[in-house]
């Protein structure tokens, strides 16, 4: 049996499921984890993560089954689907890896401005208060605002994020190669004949 027929592409195709289920369950269980042990207290971020995991698992689920029963209807819109995803998280991903310097404080400031609770978050674990600068009048979770004037937290967050950036587009360019192997492998099985089913009929 070489790597190109049925029984291998299947198997193949089902691990890389699994593989996608485990993912899957990792972003869920510690987004749970973060917003339990009080690291994150944005339900908007919380509930981004969970979304995704669960939207991940689901596909994966569908996958699955598709493989196992080599079901052409489940096969065709997995393959499309993850074709799109695919899209989707190449794009972002070379984004992610193409932000200069500039760009990624314009970015930085909009996603302060917008979500409140994720910003106490942030300056309460970067010991901060305000992003360029610290209005007196506001208050600030951060531990040093009890004691003595905090520093903003532009430059501890612009410090981390060309990391955290490359971090994230290497990972979601590694998944987008993978989701881009499952698409070929998808049509390339559901294509395949089962050795084992009748010969006269359809695939």
């Amino acid at each position: 049996m070489v790597c190109g027929g049925f029984a291998c592409s299947k198997n193949f195709l089902c691990a890389l499921n699994l593989l996608y289920t485990l993912v899957s369950l990792l972003l869920i269980g510690i987004a749970a984890w973060g917003i339990g042990f009080g690291l994150i207290s944005s339900f908007r971020v919380v509930g981004v993560a969970i979304a995704v995991g669960i939207f991940l698992f689901i596909i994966a689920l569908v996958g699955l089954i598709g493989a196992v029963k080599h079901h052409q209807v489940l096969l065709f819109f997995y393959m499309i689907i993850l074709l799109l995803v695919f899209i989707i998280q190449f794009s972002v991903s070379c984004a992610c890896l193409t932000l200069n310097k500039e760009q990624q404080s314009q970015l930085l400031e909009v996603g302060w401005n917008n979500t409140e609770s994720a910003r106490e978050d942030v300056e309460r674990s970067l010991n901060c208060c305000g992003f360029r600068a610290f209005n007196p009048n506001e208050t600030c979770s951060a531990d040093c605002f009890k004691i003595q004037p905090c520093s903003p937290c532009v430059p501890i967050l612009e410090e981390y994020s060309g990391m955290v950036l490359r971090f994230v587009g290497g990972i979601g360019l590694f998944f987008s190669f993978t989701e881009i192997l499952g698409v070929w492998l998808t049509y390339r099985y559901r294509n395949q004949k089962d050795p084992r089913a009748n010969p006269s009929a359809f695939l």
